[in-house]
């Protein structure tokens, strides 16, 4: 009886350590924020995007230029002015105002948005190719170890080299 238990013990941790090899061969790691920033059309998107950015400043700094200019010529033009007037040009330039925070937030939002619709397909250019030599390889899981995703440990196997090879880069 007591040589049965003992095989029982050593067979349940042989099946433990065989399914924690298995385990351990199913997973592997990559760095999608490397992997994206070695693809050729992430500079492309991230060029498109900086052109972007200038179009907006530069609308927001001629506005702002146009601003100050306004209120410059105003604040010169007071003492000659009405107190009705006064009044009309302040609303006037508190108008410009609210126009030009309305835009530099809508520039921020189409910003963002295009950044989206920008990236999106090369996310998913990434995912399919990480998904493929993956599943070539036989692997079931794959971390993201990007720094700051949660991942402390990424001494499995890792899979940047082959999917960039798989897409060509």
């Amino acid at each position: 009886m007591r040589k049965f238990k003992s095989l029982l013990v050593a067979v349940v941790l042989l099946v433990g350590a065989t399914s924690f090899v298995n385990a351990q061969s199913e997973m592997a790691h990559i760095d999608t924020q490397t992997l994206m920033e070695s693809m050729p059309e992430m500079k492309a998107a991230q060029s498109q995007l900086e052109k972007l950015q200038k179009t907006y400043d530069t609308e927001i700094k001629g506005m702002a230029k146009e601003f100050e200019a306004k209120v410059q010529q105003y604040g010169n033009e007071e003492g000659s002015k009405t107190q009705e007037e006064n009044a009309k040009r302040v609303e006037e330039v508190q108008g410009m105002e609210r126009n030009i925070s309305a835009y530099r937030q809508q520039a921020m939002e189409d910003l963002r948005k295009k950044e989206l619709d920008i990236y999106q397909p090369i996310l998913d250019k990434a995912r399919s190719a990480i998904q493929k030599v993956a599943r070539t390889q036989g692997i079931k899981y794959v971390m993201d170890s990007t720094t700051g995703s949660g991942l402390l440990l990424a001494d499995g196997k890792n899979l940047l080299a082959d999917v960039k090879r798989e897409l060509g880069i």
